[in-house]
């Protein structure tokens, strides 16, 4: 029994800021990876930005927002955030937390997907 909850979505105008949150809770060995996805109304569920939680904590952006959102993790708490600066209207979508973890030693690995959250800008 494992869980995403999202959290920090809301209206803002363009050029603005927002900080999204994700707690992952449950019964929880490691989380290997976790990712921020995107949805816009009507349209495909796109990658957003992806962080390793082992290692150096290696981060992968999509172009569309490379150099404006910044990804990171708090693994102590099981929890993913993204920070988004200089939002545009076009960013507007419900943004899900995706984590690739282990419920036990030496276990198979699993994927979750958190409800989403909304996030909406406006010019």
């Amino acid at each position: 029994q494992v869980q995403l909850v999202e959290s920090g979505g809301g209206l803002v105008q363009a050029g603005g800021s927002l900080r999204l949150s994700c707690a992952a809770s449950g019964s929880i060995y490691a989380i290997n990876r976790m990712a921020w996805y995107r949805q816009a109304l009507g349209k495909q569920r796109e990658l957003t930005a992806i962080i390793k939680t082992t290692g150096d904590g290696e981060t992968t952006y999509a172009d569309f927002v490379k150099g404006r959102f910044t990804i990171s993790t708090d693994t102590a708490k099981n929890n993913l955030y993204l920070e988004m600066n200089n939002l545009k209207p076009e960013d507007t979508a419900v943004y899900y937390c995706y984590a690739v973890l282990g419920v036990r030693r030496g276990g198979a690995e699993y994927e979750y997907w958190g409800q989403g959250t909304q996030v909406t800008v406006s010019d």
